[in-house]
């Protein structure tokens, strides 16, 4: 099976400018697909800006919007599936998203952040409810994390134990957690046996300022692609013969014990919690 070659656009585009922002990502689409790449990834919250404060709800669109419509467009026309961040409306809702959409320009999956960070992302947004959203792309399945739910151990492995071989998480990491890209996520990668894609916002906004280093980590922990602090588009590759192999070799998913753990999880001292929407094998 052929690599998936995947592009990680490091930007934050234009505060406040959704029809700039879509113009930044049809260029980058097109220099993705001139360099072979099969998936554009653009960070959290890439079409409207992520420190715009109530601009994000006037901004705020629905799923199937009419910025959907027009990255479906782009990604029929470079024949590149696009992974972009968004704040979504459904109702009286707003959700900080993730949509991937195809090559074809199909829809293929939606994701609501499930962990919001900071004041600012709690006022403004609601909490998703679903850990695990998927979709097939290239042969590889493809799942969709914002920022903060990576830094979530369990989070990622129920991913892992729900199949996902390519974990895209478009985020918004910020001084002084670059940490977070750095070591966090090739160690997700290696202990979750999957390839994990980490595309980041650069520069300052507002009162944030955000680190760059977006970084495509393999199952053996090591980068192939990683940003510096400055606006660029990375190329790595996903490779699924690789990935097969190095899942033979290190068995930490079907190695696990969970009935070890299951005490503690009647401890007074815990607090109780129940999972749900999280498919094993």
């Amino acid at each position: 099976m052929p690599a998936l070659r995947t592009a990680l656009l490091q930007s934050s585009g234009q505060l406040g400018s959704v029809t700039e922002n879509l113009t930044a990502l049809d260029e980058a689409a097109g220099r993705a697909a001139a360099a072979g790449a099969g998936l554009l990834a653009a960070p959290e919250l890439f079409l409207t800006g992520y420190a715009i404060g109530d601009d994000i709800a006037r901004l705020a669109e629905p799923a199937d919007g009419a910025s959907a419509t027009a990255i479906a467009e782009i990604a029929a026309r470079h024949g590149v599936g696009i992974v972009y961040g968004y704040p979504e409306r459904e109702g009286e809702a707003v959700y900080n998203s993730a949509q991937l959409i195809g090559p074809d320009g199909a829809r293929l999956a939606n994701y609501r952040k499930t962990h919001l960070f900071g004041c600012f992302e709690r006022d403004s947004f609601r909490t998703g409810e679903q850990p695990v959203v998927q979709a097939e792309l290239g042969g590889v399945r493809v799942g969709l994390m914002i920022c903060y739910d990576v830094e979530f151990p369990e989070n990622v492995r129920a991913h892992a134990l729900a199949g996902t071989d390519l974990l895209v998480v478009p985020t918004a990491q910020m001084h002084p957690f670059q940490f977070v890209a750095e070591s966090v996520v090739p160690v997700r990668a290696f202990e979750n046996q999957m390839y994990v894609a980490y595309v980041n916002r650069v520069g300052p906004e507002g009162e944030f300022e955000f680190v760059g280093l977006s970084t495509l980590a393999g199952p053996d922990g090591v980068a192939r692609a990683r940003a510096g602090r400055g606006e660029e588009l990375v190329i790595g590759d996903v490779d699924p013969e690789f990935l097969s192999a190095s899942r033979e070799n290190n068995p930490y998913l079907r190695d696990r014990r969970p009935g070890l753990y299951a005490p503690l999880a009647q401890s007074p001292h815990l607090p109780s919690q129940s999972v749900q929407g999280v498919r094993t094998p």
